[in-house]
């Protein structure tokens, strides 16, 4: 069981009030009663763990001092490599026989959804159960200053940038992010500071609950990143996932701080329906801003019109840029000076699969990248371009996400592959016609529906002085492995 505090009254008080206590075994009037034995520790039961969110939970609440096992029916790295160093048990699949594990807690994932074997079987038999967002809200969140980090595109970068900076600023601050933070080497770090930094995902919270998992976390600092349509296999529009965002809004106190891009029109449309916080604006001259990237990779920050320090740094693009504005402004309302979160980000790795170098063979380079959205896919491009020059650009796609196997996106998937000199498109269990959307790119395209002969092509296709960028939201059949070492037998 877990107790985050305790409220004894005076022995006078006829009915005794046990605030944010949970899993008493005995008490008697005004005074409670437990031994120093008793082991306030829940077991907990994951089912989808090694998604990157429930992942970060597990790791909290081992952390914390519970016991932790968990399910999953897919399994990749960085997450399953992860928990295996937690010394978390995964058992593969969603078999019922998992209720004999008899945990205090079944803690469901939003992969999760009737018709799982193992949840019909929670709900036959009764037994408790939450959602990953909710157990997070009332396990960790509760008296914490919470920074959510949300948006369309660069959350868990963003989150990575702010952890660092508070962590800079001396604050120790507990975290969860979508990935692994290489400053930190975990996806999530629970600590007796009172700051947590989440990354706020829009994306639902479990079969049971349809809100948007941020709406949970009740941030005192929140920041709006970007606001564009995605997730189309829950949001019917845009403006339905403007409505979340504004749900998220309405919940940052009065003394807190909203800080927003201050170029969204969604964005603009969503503060319109009622903001109750001070704002701050990013990207913007009368807020937060940035001054062009150098050659050396060097920028000046400024906030209002007064410059805070410049920033020097190996990452690409606006979007960085942008980034890297949100975690100081969003840390100097934590108590970290603008100068000081500037030097913590001048030291800052970005996270896993974000650009990140996988290997060099024959002078070929191997990036993989988290890029799965039509935008992120053409910023990631472009910050590659900006940094290779004329060297010919490799782009391998798979298009896994729920939104892109739907092919909502693929009238601008063509565009947004624009800055490549070829594409390779994995085009397995999709619902719509890859060569249709990818016929703008001519004679540059390449479709395969199989991943052997998909690594054989891109390995024919290198010349010693290309760098190859694989991007995909999942594991992508290890597909970086196969590659470099095709690329060593040519």
């Amino acid at each position: 069981m877990y107790i985050n505090s305790i409220i004894i009254v005076d022995d006078n008080t006829d009915k005794m009030q046990l605030v944010k206590a949970s899993g008493i075994t005995g008490c008697c009037k005004g005074f409670l009663v437990f031994s120093p034995e008793i082991d306030l520790s829940m077991h907990i039961h994951i089912l989808g763990i090694c998604g990157t969110f429930m992942g970060g939970i597990a790791v909290l609440a081992k952390q914390a001092g519970h016991k932790v096992t968990g399910c999953d029916a897919n399994v990749y790295p960085p997450m399953s490599t992860q928990l295996e160093a937690q010394g978390i048990v995964l058992v593969e699949g969603f078999s019922p026989d998992q209720i004999k594990l008899e945990p205090d807690v079944f803690v469901i994932g939003n992969v999760v959804s009737r018709g799982n074997p193992l949840m019909e079987e929670i709900l036959n038999r009764g037994l408790p159960y939450i959602s990953g967002p909710q157990w997070l809200a009332e396990n960790v969140l509760r008296d914490k200053w919470v920074l959510a980090v949300a948006g369309t595109h660069g959350k868990t970068t963003t989150s990575a940038m702010l952890a660092w900076a508070l962590e800079c600023g001396g604050l120790n601050p507990g975290f969860l992010v979508g990935g692994v933070p290489q400053n930190f080497g975990v996806s999530a770090r629970l600590t007796d500071s009172p700051f947590f930094v989440v990354e706020a995902d829009e994306y639902d919270t479990a079969f049971f609950d349809k809100r948007s998992k941020f709406v949970h976390y009740r941030p005192r600092t929140a920041i709006l990143n970007n606001l564009e349509f995605d997730h189309a296999d829950i949001f019917q529009d845009l403006a339905a996932i403007e409505t979340q965002f504004h749900h998220l809004v309405r919940t940052v106190p009065g003394n807190g701080l909203v800080l927003v891009n201050g170029f969204e029109e969604s964005l603009k449309r969503v503060l319109a329906r009622g903001c109750w916080t001070p704002v701050e604006q990013l990207s913007a001259v009368d807020g937060w801003e940035a001054s062009e990237q150098s050659a050396e990779g060097q920028f000046a920050v400024s906030f209002k019109g007064e410059k805070q320090g410049d920033l020097k740094w190996p990452l690409l693009g606006a979007h960085n840029r942008h980034n890297a504005l949100a975690a100081i402004g969003a840390a100097r309302h934590a108590g970290v000076p603008a100068k000081v979160g500037i030097e913590a980000l001048s030291q800052f790795v970005n996270v896993k699969r974000r650009m990140e170098m996988r290997g060099v063979v024959n002078n070929i380079t191997v990036y993989d990248d988290f890029a799965h959205h039509p935008t992120a896919i053409e910023t990631t491009l472009c910050g590659l371009r900006t940094k290779v020059g004329n060297a010919r650009i490799l782009a391998v796609l798979e298009p896994r996400s729920n939104t892109m196997k739907m092919g909502v996106m693929k009238d601008t998937l063509a565009a947004s592959l624009a800055a490549a000199d070829r594409v390779f498109c994995y085009g397995e269990n999709l619902g719509w016609d890859v060569a249709t959307a990818l016929k703008p790119l001519g004679d540059k395209s390449v479709i395969l529906n199989d991943l052997s002969k998909l690594v054989e092509a891109i390995a024919a296709t290198a010349q010693p002085g290309d760098h190859i960028l694989v991007m995909s939201n999942g594991g992508f059949g290890g597909i970086h492995e196969k590659l470099l070492k095709a690329l060593g037998n040519q």
